[in-house]
């Protein structure tokens, strides 16, 4: 006769609690985060290089046509239709296949001793090009929004898994102990992947990523109600748990654990979220350079705020700027994007560095895929002037946590279309970025529903060039 609290269990949690006790082992061996980097020998797979990720996400897909990946042949044939050679079983969101090519909306110049070759509207990028390791040879198979930004973001388009932030605190924690593990800021429009893309997924819950409100309180009601003391909330705290913990141990639910979790993070948050919002620290020199207003939501906010995260040991910043979805008048809307966010950037790169911390934090910029080197244009839509989806190649950069900065790898064809040199999936980004951490990307990973899974799945290779 089964006990009838195990007979409530559903089978998502009896898989869940099996995982959880895997989980705490993997866990207890690779914490301490403090003697683990640089060492290899307290629970890391291998050396790391990196304590921590500030992942710049450009929501919607910049035109790596207009900003990294300079096209002349592009400007040959501005106007005609693309070789059906090219296109040959290619699939589109919104445009034809034959439609005219459209060359670079903008000057490419080179920059530093690395010769990097950038659009002139990313003037503050280019100011940083030997820091840099610009890769234009990236591809996906997703050519929606949606399932593209969850497979950059938890290595599945189908929504459920756990983002990169999730596996990374399950994996080797954080050391930030009275912040979250994995934080997200968002600015600009709606991201399409949603929530999903900072989900624990079949992890733990408590590995979720939390979203950060660029102004009052980072989180809603972290503050106390007035009248109620610390004093009288620890008491109901404590009294809340221990019932939570009896429940605990009588069902072993993996959400009353999470819940737990949760109560004791908020109570420590509220002693240090004062701080972490308090700018008054930060000279005016610091401020400018970002272009940073604080009390004003922006990403240059969200900038700053990422820094300010990374020195207080939060494992994974999540830092997302959407409405890069330039289907009609690509010119006007890169235009936009880029005054907003190429000071931000390129200032969090030299603010981390003369602070120290950019030999330990791996930051990343991208989106989900690139743009077409056709024009969209439809007048039943009102578009013109646009690009459209183009999975089959696109340009990320990344910069510290012991990337080999100065250089640009991998190259597209004379079009931009396909890469033709040293291709990098998504799945290989994910790769190197564990590697950095000191993750051997196929061994961390997490049994469920009658199998192991791991963020690369059965794909993806440490990029070799970049380490």
């Amino acid at each position: 006769m089964i006990p009838e609290p195990l007979s409530q269990l559903t089978r998502r949690q009896l898989f869940s609690s099996c995982g959880i006790g895997v989980g705490k082992i993997a866990l207890a061996s690779m914490l301490a985060t403090d003697r683990s980097y640089g060492s290899s020998s307290d629970g890391l797979h291998h050396v790391a290089k990196a304590k921590r990720v500030i992942y710049l996400f450009m929501a919607g897909a910049p035109s790596q046509l207009d900003l990294f990946d300079y096209k002349p042949k592009l400007v040959e044939l501005e106007g005609k239709p693309i070789p059906p050679s090219v296109i040959a079983g290619q699939r589109y969101a919104f445009i034809q296949p034959d439609a005219a090519v459209l060359s670079p909306r903008f000057k490419f110049s080179r920059h530093g001793e690395s010769g990097a070759e950038i659009s002139e509207i990313l003037p503050h990028t280019a100011a940083i090009a030997d820091d840099l390791a610009i890769i234009r040879s990236v591809h996906t198979e997703q050519f929606n929004h949606a399932p593209a930004q969850l497979l950059v973001n938890t290595g599945s388009p189908i929504p459920g898994r756990p983002a990169i932030g999730s596996w990374l605190t399950y994996g080797i924690g954080s050391e930030a102990n009275d912040l979250p593990g994995f934080v997200v800021l968002t600015s600009g429009g709606s991201l399409s992947g949603g929530a999903a893309m900072w989900s624990a997924g079949f992890l733990p819950g408590e590995h979720q990523g939390v979203p950060f409100r660029s102004e009052g309180d980072p989180i809603l009601h972290v503050a106390n109600p007035t009248g109620v003391s610390l004093q009288t909330q620890r008491k109901t705290l404590d009294l809340i748990q221990r019932l939570n913990q009896d429940r605990l141990s009588v069902v072993g639910d993996p959400e009353i654990a999470t819940r737990i979790e949760a109560y004791e993070m908020a109570y420590r948050m509220q002693s240090r979220t004062p701080e972490l919002m308090d700018y008054s620290g930060e000279d005016a020199a610091t401020l400018e350079m970002y272009g940073a207003q604080p009390g004003k939501p922006s990403f240059a906010n969200n900038c700053l705020m990422a820094r300010r995260l990374a020195e207080r040991g939060v494992r994974f910043i999540q830092v997302y700027q959407a409405d890069w979805d330039h289907h009609s008048n690509v010119e006007g809307g890169l235009k936009n994007q880029c005054k907003i966010t190429d000071q931000a950037c390129a200032a969090l790169i030299k603010d981390l560095k003369q602070r120290g911390l950019l030999e330990d934090t791996l930051v990343i910029w991208g989106g989900e895929f690139g743009r077409t080197p056709m024009v969209e244009a439809s007048a039943a839509l009102g578009r013109s002037g646009g690009r459209d989806h183009h999975p089959q190649a696109f340009t990320m950069w990344m910069t510290g946590g012991g990337i080999r900065i100065g250089q640009t790898i991998g190259k597209t064809d004379e079009l931009g279309f396909h890469p033709i040199e040293t291709p990098v999936h998504v799945h290989d980004i994910q790769a190197t970025i564990l590697h950095q951490l000191g993750i051997d990307h196929e061994r961390l990973t997490f049994n469920y529903a009658g199998r192991p899974f791991r963020l690369t799945d059965v794909h993806g290779h440490v990029i070799k060039d970049l380490v």
